[in-house]
């Protein structure tokens, strides 16, 4: 049984977002998958990364707790919306306190390169966008998603990273989000 955990980043609790979570762990629990949520806006930390103090015990409880759920889980659903090119604050406070040398990398003594401690396992990014998706291709070069995928995860040994970009969402219709909802169920039932 695959074990799942959606994180959802936007710091908004009734963004699309919360609703495209919902979604796919609609999809992927009809498949049979053991899946849990974890909402970073829930969460009770300082997203602010103070230096070069890798020390766990330095960590709050909710931390903790989510790499915790990260260690368990073999799919990480990222799902968040692209402000500024990129991922909210709060979203990047939470992987530069929780995405640490020693839980998702570590250093190689005498060498530029990492271990990689997070790997077999994989991630979906679902990004919410006002802007079309073709703008945020060829003129901002997918900035976050880049980030997100290549600098991050990618970095820590998760591969592969699929992206799925939910663009123009303030302009979307009714029917249009109803559309988009079901996509991304039947992406969680995807989910193997």
């Amino acid at each position: 049984m695959k074990k799942v955990l959606i994180i959802n980043g936007n710091p908004n609790e009734d963004s699309f977002g919360t609703a495209l979570a919902s979604a796919y762990k609609t999809g992927a629990s009809k498949k049979g998958a053991e899946v849990k949520k974890l909402r970073v806006a829930d969460l009770i930390f300082d997203p602010i990364y103070k230096g070069y103090t890798y020390d766990r015990k330095d960590l709050e409880d909710d931390l903790m707790k989510a790499q915790e759920l990260i260690t368990w889980a073999d799919h990480l659903v990222f799902i968040y919306p692209n402000w500024w090119g990129t991922m909210p604050a709060l979203l990047k406070g939470f992987i530069d306190r929780v995405f640490l040398p020693g839980f998702a990398f570590k250093y190689k003594e005498n060498s530029a390169m990492v271990d990689q401690l997070l790997t077999e396992k994989t991630a979906r990014l679902i990004v919410t966008m006002d802007s079309p998706k073709w703008y945020y291709t060829l003129f901002q070069g997918k900035p976050g998603h880049n980030s997100m995928k290549k600098s991050i995860l990618n970095f820590c040994g998760i591969k592969p990273v699929k992206i799925t970009s939910v663009d123009q969402v303030r302009k979307s219709t009714v029917k249009r989000k109803r559309k988009w909802l079901s996509k991304i169920e039947k992406l969680g039932y995807q989910v193997s």
